[in-house]
């Protein structure tokens, strides 16, 4: 009878109870970066970290071997033809669709002109100076022409971080702009400015015109419209321009190679950036390139980096953390039923 008391039939303490494991969320629920952020990720670890290595090393080869800018650039071009094989094996016209085909071979002439640019900069003006001016000039374009052409508003952080990006592209530019008065190198130093900025404009137009083409393969597509634009427009401008030198040491060798393998990467990268985030915010944070190119600049150039220069790309690097920080963000596709 005591058996059956209400008393005697309380649970077992003596024995351990299951540990209670919180409910784990299925694949499908758990947070993931938003296509925002993949885009901002890529172009920060894609395309301004190797970006940042293009310039120093195009004014090592300039450096050993006296290489001109036009025939770098028909150099790098090479890298971009063997796409054509990826495109015919797809099946995939060359030239991109019939009727997006104008709008492609015009971003690809704006990238060759963008390129053009920065290479005749850095010739003449510090690659971190340089790297520094033309990507912050593309991303103040980028957003005034995202907010001018594609009525893209941006919210006031994103203002307050493109003011901060001016604000640091003027602490550069300012001093060396001083030596304009200091007679023919002070005229190229301001020309190799000058070239920077219309630089960071094209580039700027070309990533606008980016996201206007949707077709299947875009991508490859325009990676080998950009060599074969390159080539056309660059071989008769070497000869009539410039003077072609074939370098006979294994450093220009190797940082042409470099240039090549780099560049290609860091195109590929913000090109897939550009369609999954704003186009001025993948510009500020491709002023990562910045860091990059005034690091080899000081230790491996051995050029003078000024307290000015140092100043100034902390302010833009400061300016980009503001404009990013709101937008790294992560989403889920369900939710948790309590």
């Amino acid at each position: 009878m005591a058996g059956n008391h209400p008393y005697f039939n309380l649970p077992d303490f003596t024995q351990p109870s299951p540990p209670s494991t919180p409910a784990s969320l299925p694949p499908h629920q758990r947070c993931r970066p938003s296509d925002a952020t993949k885009g901002l990720l890529v172009a920060l670890l894609g395309g301004g970290l190797p970006a940042g290595f293009v310039g120093p090393f195009s004014r090592m080869a300039y450096q050993a071997s006296r290489l001109p800018s036009l025939e770098l650039l028909i150099c790098r071009c090479l890298f971009h033809l063997p796409i054509a094989l990826l495109l015919k094996v797809r099946g995939d016209p060359l030239l991109g669709p019939p009727d997006v085909r104008g709008r492609a071979c015009l971003h690809a002439l704006l990238n060759v002109l963008s390129i053009g640019c920065a290479y005749s900069a850095v010739q003449v003006v510090p690659a971190g100076n340089a790297a520094t001016v033309r990507k912050g000039s593309s991303t103040v374009c980028s957003a005034l022409l995202a907010l001018c052409l594609e009525s893209q508003g941006l919210s006031g952080y994103d203002w307050c971080g493109l003011l901060g990006s001016t604000l640091g592209l003027i602490i550069i530019v300012g001093p060396g702009l001083g030596t304009l008065q200091e007679g023919t190198t002070g005229l190229y130093t301001a020309l190799g400015y000058v070239l920077a900025f219309l630089g960071g404009l094209a580039l700027s137009l070309g990533l606008l015109v980016y996201r206007s083409l949707d077709f299947p393969s875009c991508l490859p597509t325009v990676a080998f419209l950009f060599g074969l634009v390159g080539l056309v427009g660059s071989v008769p401008g070497l000869f009539i321009l410039q003077t072609p030198v074939l370098p006979s040491d294994p450093l220009s060798w190797s940082c042409v190679g470099a240039v090549g393998i780099l560049a290609l990467v860091s195109f590929v990268c913000v090109s897939y950036a550009v369609t999954k985030a704003h186009p001025a915010l993948v510009c500020a944070v491709l002023h990562s390139e910045v860091v990059v190119a005034l690091m080899l600049q000081y230790y491996v150039l051995y050029e003078t980096v000024a307290p000015s220069d140092i100043m100034g790309a902390g302010v833009v690097l400061g300016s980009i953390a503001i404009i990013t920080a709101q937008n790294l963000s992560c989403e889920r596709e369900g939710q948790v039923e309590e």
